[in-house]
């Protein structure tokens, strides 16, 4: 009887043992599996890193106005669906050659500038959009303001007599509240693609042009048509806003009227 009491304890403290150790092998394995786990999910946030800042650089005015329009933009996230962004860069009148004619000519261009500055508040569409602020479909307000100055020396022979040169400047200012409808790709988690689709709006104009020299009523009437005409060549919609009889007589012309914006630009994030 003692002998296999000893020998039941023996056993009993064997298979203890064994369970024992058993437990300590699972315990490790389920710390490991976490630690592994937790490095894993680190590592990913790692390679996912949330990129908050995008700079652009605006493609379509230098189709518009010419290769003298460089406009950057800076885009910042402010939370999962809302960002703010500005844009601030040279721009220029576009080229005015084709009033070239035997009356008026442009003889030299002797001062060229201008400047855009935009603001707006975009809000990416939660229930449109698969992905956070950024990438997608935005809506928002917007603020811009358009500043375009050239001065112009003409080879002016007239009918009327005259025959010197006129020197002329032309300048714009367009000042543009509206709101607009865009979407933004991004590419390679870098690259992005902003279209700013439709962005209809109210814009006060005020277009002026002086003469540096004393031409006859109908020389200057007729130089005004030519620059009207020129400008309602190179900028989309001007027939709708200008008032061309005002400007064709006195040279000025500010109006109250519609407004748009639309532009594409490419971006990286960072």
């Amino acid at each position: 009887m003692h002998a296999y009491s000893l020998n039941y304890k023996g056993k009993y403290k064997h298979i203890t043992m064994k369970k024992t150790t058993i437990l300590l092998l699972l315990i490790t394995m389920c710390l490991t599996a976490v630690f592994q786990q937790s490095v894993t999910a680190q590592e990913i946030k790692a390679t996912t890193k949330d990129f908050k800042n995008t700079i652009h650089f605006n493609i379509t005015n230098p189709i518009i106005f010419g290769g003298k329009s460089f406009i950057f933009g800076y885009e910042r996230v402010i939370n999962k669906h809302q960002t703010f962004s500005v844009n601030f860069g040279t721009v220029g009148f576009p080229s005015l050659g084709l009033i070239n004619s035997d009356s008026f000519k442009v003889k030299t261009i002797r001062n060229d500038k201008g400047y855009n500055l935009s603001v707006d508040y975009r809000f990416y569409l939660a229930k449109e959009n698969k992905y956070p602020a950024p990438h997608g479909v935005y809506i928002g307000p917007y603020y811009s303001y358009n500043y375009f100055d050239k001065k112009h020396v003409w080879a002016i022979n007239s009918s009327s007599g005259f025959k010197g040169d006129v020197e002329t400047d032309l300048s714009l200012k367009i000042h543009t509240i509206g709101a607009e409808l865009g979407y933004q790709f991004i590419l390679w988690k870098r690259i992005t693609l902003d279209m700013v689709l439709i962005g209809p709006g109210i814009s006060s104009y005020n277009l002026k042009a002086s003469l540096g020299s004393n031409l006859s009523v109908a020389d200057r009437e007729k130089l005004f048509e030519k620059l009207n005409a020129a400008l309602a060549d190179k900028f989309p919609g001007y027939n709708v806003i200008i008032n061309d009889g005002d400007f064709q007589k006195k040279g000025t012309a500010k109006t109250t009227s519609i407004g748009f914006r639309y532009m594409i630009q490419v971006g990286f994030r960072f």
